[in-house]
């Protein structure tokens, strides 16, 4: 078995200084490798800027920082892959127009045009094989286990992992979590605030008994 994992944020510049952002910081999906990886699995990580380190040697790791950067990483190399892991914070939008230089304050407003970024989940669910597991994580402040099944079918995912702002001590910036694994069959596992050590390894777990 080899195993692709998206981690972190990415950061979408606006000009040679500022960019839009994130709080994400990895430690979900950087803990998700090493639990792989401590079970002699092989681990591609493709991360966006963090102030992380990886420790096993099974993994190897692609250092990205856009959005466009990270969606042609995963293209790149899917193919070869039994487990896809997607726990990046991908911006859902990007800047139309990046400036070359330093944009200068001005007394007047500043507007900054959106547009929509390519999804990366939706985009490998529709070319996936039905070797291939996916995996998904949904970040909700409403209707969380309703938003997170819709989000599994209409990305194709095999199984979700919803964990919601509301929980305190869970999402971004904390070494704890709390999460609720949905699969494609309809079983939820709720599990209680825990170290991103251990739902990790929860995760894992949960994912390798489909291939038992």
């Amino acid at each position: 078995m080899k195993v692709l994992i998206t981690a972190g944020p990415t950061y979408e510049p606006i000009d040679p200084v500022r960019f839009i952002g994130n709080r994400s910081t990895g430690k979900m999906g950087f803990a998700i490798a090493e639990a792989f990886a401590a079970k002699n699995i092989d681990v591609l990580l493709i991360t966006g800027p963090v102030q992380l380190q990886t420790i096993s040697s099974r993994i190897d790791r692609i250092d990205i920082e856009s959005a466009s950067d990270m969606y042609r990483a995963v293209v790149q190399n899917f193919k070869d892959y039994d487990v896809l892991v997607f726990c990046a914070a991908v911006a859902d939008f990007t800047p139309e127009v990046v400036h070359s230089e330093k944009i200068k304050r001005k007394s007047d407003d500043l507007i900054i045009r959106l547009r929509p970024t390519q999804d990366i989940a939706a985009t490998i669910g529709k070319q996936k094989t039905d070797k291939q597991f996916l995996v998904g994580f949904a970040l909700e402040t409403n209707d969380e286990q309703a938003n997170a099944m819709g989000k599994m079918q209409r990305k194709n995912l095999d199984m979700i992992v919803l964990n919601s702002l509301n929980d305190k001590g869970a999402g971004f910036g904390y070494d704890t979590n709390k999460v609720t694994i949905i699969t494609r069959t309809g079983e939820t596992i709720e599990l209680p605030l825990l170290p991103k050590t251990e739902v990790a390894a929860h995760i894992v777990a949960t994912i390798l008994d489909r291939f038992e």
